[in-house]
């Protein structure tokens, strides 16, 4: 990787808003709606620094479509799909690929195992496009 590529730990969004697996869907909703994110990061540990997955906008939608009761409907019991996530100096490039493939808008920053931060699709994007411009 050259030096001037950027890097996950560039972008990212530090500290991610992190919720806990037995949230009620509402609750992460308004969580979402609070900080402006369209994601959160579950979190399975007292300090919020133990990722093991991502809850979005799409999926708290789908549990609306689904008839869920968001009150009664704990993050946990969505299946949520598995976790990726990248090291904080993990180009953007190599991000941006992982995302495509896995299908996902989201990756968790990770360093030493502790959660550091979130990117997003357009986070991604915006970098990448810099980027080129830059060239």
């Amino acid at each position: 990787m050259s030096e001037s590529q950027p890097t996950v730990g560039a972008l990212m969004r530090a500290p991610a808003t992190t919720v806990e697996p037995d949230s009620h869907v509402a609750s992460a909703a308004y969580l979402m709606k609070r900080s402006h994110d369209s994601a959160l990061v579950v979190t399975d540990d007292l300090d919020g620094h133990l990722p093991i997955a991502v809850i979005t906008d799409a999926d708290v939608s789908q549990a609306v479509a689904d008839g869920r009761d968001l009150n009664e409907t704990r993050i946990n019991q969505l299946g949520l799909g598995r976790l990726a996530v990248v090291r904080p100096g993990t180009s953007v490039a190599e991000a941006a690929e992982q995302m495509l493939e896995l299908s996902i808008q989201h990756l968790p920053v990770v360093d030493d195992g502790r959660l550091v931060g979130l990117v997003d699709m357009p986070d991604v994007c915006r970098a990448l496009l810099n980027q080129d411009r830059m060239a």
